[in-house]
């Protein structure tokens, strides 16, 4: 069931590609895979996201829990001059090891070199109240450069466990076209540190 969920991530992360070609300035398409490298585990989160104007979708694979998968829909807010944001409210539904509904919210903000990224959800369990979990990822980056950026990272999430309720991290990232490679390392110093990495394409 796992692999076939993967699977279908990725087809449909092709033919998002292809309606991209034949509708250059319809539709945007982004996906992130995501590694993440413990000292005695590994965990590969998929998410691919499509936006056109003020409409966005995404899928989530693995994010909320192992074995669960997420779509989303939501509206984008988008503007300003020196201080630029983008602004997505969303609802999420959750099938899989979890099964609920997630409001949440995505928030870019960037100003000159600096951008802070963030994105949260509140899931709501249909069956176990106390499963109820707030999810929240946030990124504060400086690029440089146009193709290179560092940063600090903090995140909250029930997919792993460690003795930090916040996993806090460095960023040091880099892009070539449409491709990025951003690499993250969290709680350093300690015994629960791990690696991630992200590599991404927009379409």
């Amino acid at each position: 069931m796992k692999k076939l969920l993967i699977l279908t991530i990725f087809i449909l992360c092709g033919i998002s590609a292809s309606a991209q070609e034949q509708n250059e300035k319809a539709w945007s398409f982004r996906t992130d895979a995501n590694f993440y490298f413990f000292t005695d585990d590994f965990i590969f989160l998929p998410v691919v996201s499509a936006d056109k104007d003020h409409v966005h979708l995404e899928m989530r694979y693995n994010y909320e829990d192992l074995n669960t998968l997420s779509t989303w829909v939501g509206y984008n807010f988008y503007g300003g001059n020196k201080l630029e944001y983008f602004i997505t409210p969303m609802l999420g539904a959750v099938v899989g090891n979890s099964n609920g509904i997630a409001p949440g919210l995505e928030t870019t903000l960037t100003l000159g070199s600096f951008e802070v990224y963030s994105e949260s959800e509140y899931f709501i369990d249909f069956q176990e109240s106390e499963n109820q979990f707030i999810y929240t990822w946030t990124d504060l980056t400086y690029s440089p450069l146009d193709w290179l950026w560092t940063g600090i990272s903090a995140q909250r999430t029930r997919l792993y466990q460690t003795d930090l309720d916040l996993q806090r991290g460095i960023i040091l990232g880099g892009g070539f076209k449409n491709l990025e490679l951003t690499s993250y390392w969290y709680n350093i110093g300690t015994e629960d540190n791990f690696l991630l990495f992200t590599l991404s394409a927009n379409f």
